[in-house]
């Protein structure tokens, strides 16, 4: 059995999670394990990301504060006016805390997995862009264009997915959190410097 005991953590979640919650963990952590046998990633830690980036999803918002002002976890402006988005700190809380996780780059693709950052490790964005293209997602615009993209250029998939989460927040009006800005931006540099490599001539 692996050093995290996956069918373990299944088990526990299946009790701590909602019906769709559950199966949308489900299909994130064998997205998880696609993305990671494309870009030769540890399977097993990414199938433990993929399964524990929503262990706190169905925690009530009360809670969810509570636990972060009783163990010094920062509440941002952002998450402060959506506690729904601290689901990601506490998950990466309770995965250390209730889940045995200790690794940091595990604890910080789930930590991240709904803002994103700039420079994200690769499981960071395995994680991210899982949740994102799982089987049972089917709203998100251009979502066949990045389910392809992800496994041909992991950095382009991280550029639309979260240009097209931009253009959602804006349109409906919503909060953007300083954080998906800024992995916006860093990304795009990312593309436009990666186009502009392959379009200097060669010596």
């Amino acid at each position: 059995m692996g050093r995290y005991h996956l069918k373990k953590i299944q088990h526990k979640l299946k009790k701590k999670l909602d019906e769709d919650r559950y199966e949308h963990t489900l299909g994130v952590r064998y997205t998880c394990a696609a993305l990671a046998m494309r870009y030769g990633y540890d399977m097993e830690k990414a199938q433990t990301a993929g399964l524990l980036h929503d262990c706190a999803k169905c925690v009530s918002d009360t809670k969810k504060i509570k636990i972060c002002q009783q163990n010094s976890i920062s509440i941002s402006k952002s998450e402060e006016d959506n506690p729904f988005l601290l689901h990601a700190k506490v998950g990466a809380y309770l995965a250390r805390e209730k889940y045995g996780v200790a690794e940091e780059e595990i604890l910080d693709a789930i930590a991240f997995h709904t803002t994103g950052r700039a420079d994200m490790a690769l499981l960071e964005k395995i994680v991210y862009i899982a949740d994102y293209i799982e089987p049972h997602r089917n709203t998100a615009p251009n979502l066949e264009e990045i389910r392809t993209l992800a496994f041909q250029n992991i950095d382009q998939a991280m550029y639309v997915i979260l240009r097209d989460t931009l253009d959602y927040l804006e349109k409906k009006g919503k909060g953007i959190d300083p954080m998906t800005q800024t992995a916006y931006e860093y990304f795009t540099n990312v593309i436009t410097n990666c186009k502009f490599s392959e379009s200097m001539p060669k010596e």
